[in-house]
């Protein structure tokens, strides 16, 4: 039994600096507001009627602990009736929980549930409590390198001489450039729900935009940026995304209950795939993780109009992007600007994703299919292709 599952609606909170506008704001309480929000854009949902909440983490600890799927379902004020779990493939946490609750709802155990994720790497730093088995090393299982992401990302630079520090600053710039005009265009803020936050020098405030875009970077202050994982490297802050806290939610159902409730329809799921690549250079998994899904869904990536492809590196998305043979400025990737403007907060980055590639759907209706995709620590990707609800066969 498979049925048509299909992305309802997305929200996210605004994104805030680790230590920044967040930092005496809980965890589970950025998720329990994320989850409000969404509740709150769509009335016609019967809250009994949920049927799961799954919720990622890339540490499970403190206010992130608890089984955060089932304590922040409580928190929102869902029936306790209502069931959660917790999900952690690290980075791509949320996008692994959409996955997970689609399956259910594809293999009919579901009809409507909700998906996403949270990291508060404020509270949490990334490492946490984290206790490597010293097999990894000893038997060489993987590279030092592999521990440190921005270790990862030179090690991509090595393998691909061709991108530059030069590209990977261009390319970087470029998405703080998208991201201030998408600003300005309004399109960022209409999903970001209003947050309450608490500054110990300032008191309580509404946190209404992303902190971390930074809309007078120049290639001239990108250039003398230090290259921290390696002396006269090429991976700086600026060509990175940064450490961030935020949490992202997503209303999924089947096609059948979404029409059934009158509700809206802002992607159809088509396939996903998940892909091993050598842990020390984690950044290429998008690569095998996309050539999966698309076989899986017999199509080729020329077939694909829109990317939204998470910017944990520049020189990450550029490695896509070249294996591909994508220009590096092409108009279908990130429209909205990435990660290393609006930031990565681990986890939950897997449904901006997927919000922002459904908002770009309705504004291009020649557009039948498009991909969300991201590289995950110890070396894996995820792909997950949707297709267009809005799309009126007319390919450009």
């Amino acid at each position: 039994m498979s049925r048509s599952v299909v992305l309802v609606d997305a929200v996210r909170t605004p994104f805030g600096k680790a230590g920044g506008m967040y930092a005496g704001t809980r965890a589970d309480d950025l998720m329990v507001r994320a989850i409000r929000g969404l509740l709150d854009r769509n009335p016609k949902v019967d809250h009994s009627a949920i049927d799961d909440v799954a919720i990622a983490a890339a540490t499970q600890t403190g206010d992130q602990g608890m089984n955060i799927g089932r304590s922040a379902t409580l928190l929102a004020g869902l029936p306790n009736t209502v069931p959660g779990y917790s999900i952690d493939r690290w980075c791509a946490g949320a996008l692994t929980a959409v996955t997970t609750i689609a399956g259910a709802i594809a293999f009919g155990s579901n009809d409507i549930a909700i998906a996403g994720g949270v990291e508060h790497m404020g509270n949490h730093p990334m490492g946490e409590l984290m206790d490597p088995n010293p097999r990894y090393l000893a038997e060489k299982l993987v590279e030092q390198d592999a521990l440190a992401m921005g270790a990862t990302a030179e090690r991509l630079h090595d393998r691909f001489p061709t991108i530059t520090k030069e590209r990977a600053d261009k390319y970087a710039l470029n998405s703080q450039i998208k991201t201030t005009k998408a600003y300005e265009a309004g399109l960022i803020q209409r999903d970001l729900i209003p947050t309450a936050a608490r500054s110990a020098e300032l008191g309580w405030t509404i946190a209404t935009v992303d902190e971390a875009p930074r809309p007078t970077t120049t290639m001239e202050g990108l250039a003398g940026l230090k290259t921290p994982f390696r002396p006269a490297g090429r991976v700086t802050a600026g060509n990175s995304s940064g450490l961030n806290d935020g949490a992202t939610a997503a209303l999924l159902a089947s096609e059948d209950t979404a029409k059934a409730l009158g509700l809206g329809i802002k992607a159809r799921l088509v396939t996903y795939a998940f892909a091993g690549v050598e842990p020390e250079v984690m950044g290429f998994g998008p690569v095998p993780s996309t050539i999966k899904a698309l076989a899986q869904a017999g199509l080729s990536i020329e077939d694909i109009g829109l990317f939204e492809i998470n910017e944990a590196f520049a020189v990450q998305v550029l490695a896509f992007l070249e294996h591909f043979g994508i220009a590096d400025d092409d108009a279908r990737v990130n429209p909205f600007g990435g990660a290393i403007a609006v930031g990565h907060p681990l986890a939950s980055s897997g449904v901006r994703l997927m919000l922002n590639l459904a908002r770009s759907f309705e504004t291009h209706p020649e557009v039948r299919y498009g991909l969300t995709t991201m590289c995950i620590g110890l070396g894996m990707g995820g792909s997950v292709i949707w297709e267009n609800p809005h799309f009126n066969g007319q390919v450009k």
